[in-house]
């Protein structure tokens, strides 16, 4: 082998160096050997340099490393949390939509009521407003006919008015005179007795009376095949669940043109009798009797039967009233008890020099009660 193979650093030699390689001297080896050394020890620094680099060059890597671990946990955690809030977002979410569901299907269900309530007519809100056409046995007395020809029902309305506590309804005889208490509205009334008249002297406000009244009513009429309406019945001072029952035994024999009784009742603030069959056809043959001899006491009366007819409210139109006498007072305390205070408002309210006039009627509510004023027609 020549040097160049076994050399594992080959050094370039100048051409002129190649060709005086031949001539060397001692001396002139001695100078290439110095300069080889200053090559070597060259290579040497820059090795210690490289492997300086080197380590911190790891070095960095491994805190990279650390730091790239560190974020990379750190991301998992906000992700893993992320998650967790997009899981219960989600469940607000579906949770809201359900409710909404519901609540659409609520309010379409009370739109339908509230459209319901609209065909009716009011008819649900009768027994407060007009408590003469409740769920009740009416006895309508005039002409029948077959004809289906329009005919007119006159009714005399009551209608309830509610009073809270510490209010009045005044009525006075003139309707001017309510009209002038309504006009001052602020009114100071001595509500107390005795000598101290300044300690008890309060304000109270006079409003009008504002009332729903009706202005046409539709009802729709159908005629019982098993009931028959009984009436015209002697006055003899018998129970009534005595007359009853003899009712029910005479109408119960096929012989006086009867049947098996069901049920038998009297009406409301009447002295008429319903009475109902089992089986169809008998009230229909007493009907076209109209009238049977009915035995009490060792006597017969002469009784009439009439066909009992139910009836169904169709349509309920109302109008706005304002009643002309009567005069709502609030904001009264309570200072004195329930006949003192009503007998110092009268007295107030009937001194023309206050405004006032005669009074009809009064009603007061002391504060922590209520109470339910009815209003008839005023045919004075």
């Amino acid at each position: 082998m020549d040097l160049k193979e076994e050399s594992f650093i080959q050094l370039s030699v100048p051409a002129e160096a190649e060709n005086s390689l031949l001539e060397m001297t001692p001396e002139r080896v001695r100078q290439e050997i110095e300069r080889y050394k200053e090559l070597c020890s060259a290579l040497e620094q820059d090795c210690v340099e490289l492997q300086t680099a080197k380590e911190a060059a790891e070095q960095r890597t491994r805190e990279l490393w650390k730091e790239g671990e560190y974020f990379h946990k750190h991301l998992e955690q906000q992700m893993s949390v992320s998650r967790v809030c997009v899981a219960s977002c989600q469940e607000t979410i579906h949770l809201a939509k359900e409710e909404r569901s519901r609540l659409r299907q609520e309010k379409q269900m009370l739109e339908k009521r509230l459209e319901q309530v609209k065909r009716r007519g009011l008819a649900e809100d009768l027994a407060t407003l007009l408590p003469s056409l409740p769920e009740r046995k009416m006895v309508f007395k005039g002409q029948v006919t077959d004809k289906e020809d329009v005919s007119t029902l006159t009714l005399t309305p009551l209608i309830h008015y509610p009073l809270p506590g510490g209010s009045a309804l005044i009525t006075f005889e003139k309707p001017e005179v309510a009209q002038r208490i309504m006009e001052l509205k602020e009114h100071v009334v001595e509500l107390s007795h005795g000598e101290e008249l300044d300690k008890c002297r309060v304000q109270v406000r006079a409003e009008p009376v504002e009332l729903l009244l009706p202005s046409a009513l539709e009802i729709s009429l159908s005629r019982s095949c098993r009931r028959i309406l009984v009436s015209g019945l002697p006055s003899l001072g018998i129970p009534e669940e005595t007359l009853l029952d003899k009712l029910e035994l005479f109408f119960s024999k096929t012989k006086n043109g009867g049947g098996e009784v069901e049920t038998l009742e009297f009406l409301d603030d009447t002295s008429q009798v319903m009475l109902s069959f089992v089986q169809d056809g008998v009230a229909e043959q007493l009907i076209a009797r109209g009238c049977v001899q009915f035995p009490i006491r060792k006597a017969k009366y002469e009784i009439k039967i009439s066909p009992y007819v139910s009836g169904d409210i169709t349509s309920l139109q109302l109008r706005p009233s304002r009643c002309a006498r009567t005069v709502l007072l609030s904001g009264i305390p309570d200072v004195l008890d329930e006949e003192l205070t009503r007998d110092a408002l009268e007295i107030h309210f009937q001194k023309s020099s206050r405004g006032g006039g005669e009074v009809d009627a009064l009603s007061y509510v002391p504060e922590g009660r209520q109470a339910v004023a009815v209003f008839r027609e005023d045919v004075g």
